[in-house]
């Protein structure tokens, strides 16, 4: 016995339709799970190309960081010159 006949024995699918019924209905079912299947990894994906991006953000601000602390010792250096010229 198939499942649907175990736990429901007394439906019936009108007798012209039957086959196109349960066709649709196979097809139906079909596409929702391709669907589903398409859009979890569709979704896996997505997450995986969001995890790079903020990767790559995080290497560029620490280079930035890097940058950005040379450049201060940089001003730093060259405030030193210039105030020891007015001296």
């Amino acid at each position: 016995l198939s499942r649907a006949t175990r736990m429901a024995p007394d439906c019936h699918l009108p007798s012209p339709y039957s086959a196109e019924l349960s066709n649709g209905m196979q097809m139906a079912f079909l596409f929702a799970l391709f669907t589903s299947a398409f859009c979890r990894e569709a979704a896996k994906e997505c997450r995986r190309r969001k995890k790079e991006y903020i990767k790559c953000l995080e290497s560029r601000v620490a280079v930035l960081e890097v940058q950005n602390k040379k450049l201060i010792e940089e001003l730093e250096t060259l405030k030193d010159i210039c105030s020891s010229k007015t001296d």
